[in-house]
């Protein structure tokens, strides 16, 4: 018996939405049979490139050959398209986060319950290789009981002003993936929320009232501490790191450099930048995170980031917003 192709439409031929249907083209169980976006030109480019069809978001939902969509749109349509993918009985693939509102948030998984198991959230970092091999072997007690988490995500430079002025801030446009990333190495839901940020960077961001520059500190009810450190600048290039340090010791993930090269002279020693920009430093994840959705298909796994995860990625983004706004700890 051969294994079932599954037939994908991407909602969104933008940057994210290439990445996507390179990775589902190249997977052996799944196909990009249909590409929607309203720019027709670039949809038909992505969709000519991997023998899919240019069709309207109706045809997309309506198709009975359709088995999941992904949804690489623009935010402020994610929450309206899970809801229409689910009610179309579709797969739905979607980009973080659910929605920028978390009451917009919860009324779409109210929306979808009972057929939760059809939503998966895009939080690639989960599957960066060297994250995944650090929480295999954090559960499988190589470091004793974990104590301290350390989430380091800075950007290489600020992004464009358009995009800081739709982006809903940095806690819920760039931190919500720390904040993923420290539920997910930490076991246990945060029960306190601590915030400092400032703004300085670009004082274009500051004019729009964001924040580039922020230290987040949560607590879970069990003491388990995770320390969030942001910046919009690191002149160096992308600095994405992890740690988890537990009662025997440590484990760390470290920059990917753009070589291995090492060039060591009488007057120092030298290594490459890390990799600039997040398409690069996160190729695999994004591939591996579209494996795991086929898994999802297939029926092997429940989604996992879920629906859920996304809903309390963005309660810790409003949670240090508060703090942020109050100067005090926040319990959740």
């Amino acid at each position: 018996m051969t294994d079932k192709i599954y037939n994908i439409a991407l909602l969104g031929a933008g940057r994210i939405g290439q990445v996507h249907a390179a990775n589902i083209a190249a997977h052996p169980l799944s196909r990009l049979s249909i590409v929607v976006d309203p720019q027709e030109g670039i949809a038909r480019q992505l969709a000519e490139a991997y023998g899919a069809s240019v069709r309207s978001l109706e045809d997309a939902l309506s198709s009975k050959d359709i088995d999941a969509i992904v949804i690489a749109s623009a935010t402020s349509t994610h929450a309206d398209l899970i809801e229409r993918g689910i009610r179309a009985g579709k797969a739905v693939f979607c980009e973080k986060p659910v929605d920028l509102s978390i009451s917009r948030v919860n009324a779409t998984l109210e929306a979808i319950k009972g057929q939760e198991n059809r939503l998966f959230v895009a939080f690639n970092r989960r599957f960066d290789p060297a994250v995944a091999e650090l929480k295999r072997r954090l559960d499988a007690g190589v470091i004793g009981d974990l104590e301290l988490v350390t989430v380091v995500s800075k950007d290489p430079g600020a992004l464009p002003i358009d995009y800081i002025k739709v982006s809903g801030g940095m806690f819920r446009d760039m931190t919500i993936h720390d904040f993923d990333m420290a539920r997910f190495i930490l076991g246990e839901e945060p029960v306190r929320v601590t915030a400092l940020a400032s703004t300085l960077t670009d004082p274009a961001i500051k004019a729009e009232g964001d924040i580039d520059t922020a230290s987040v500190t949560l607590q879970t009810a069990s003491g388990k501490i995770a320390v969030i450190t942001n910046s919009r600048r690191a002149s160096f290039g992308y600095d994405q790191r992890v740690e988890a340090h537990g009662s025997l010791g440590t484990l760390r993930t470290e920059n990917v450099p753009k070589t291995m090269l090492v060039q060591e002279r009488e007057d120092g020693v030298t290594r490459e930048k890390p990799l600039f920009f997040f398409l690069e430093r996160y190729a695999e994840s994004y591939a591996e995170e579209w494996k795991e959705f086929v898994r999802v298909l297939k029926g092997e796994v429940a989604p996992a980031p879920s629906g859920e995860d996304g809903r309390k990625a963005l309660l810790l983004a409003e949670a240090a917003y508060q703090s942020l706004e109050t100067g005090r700890t926040i319990a959740l």
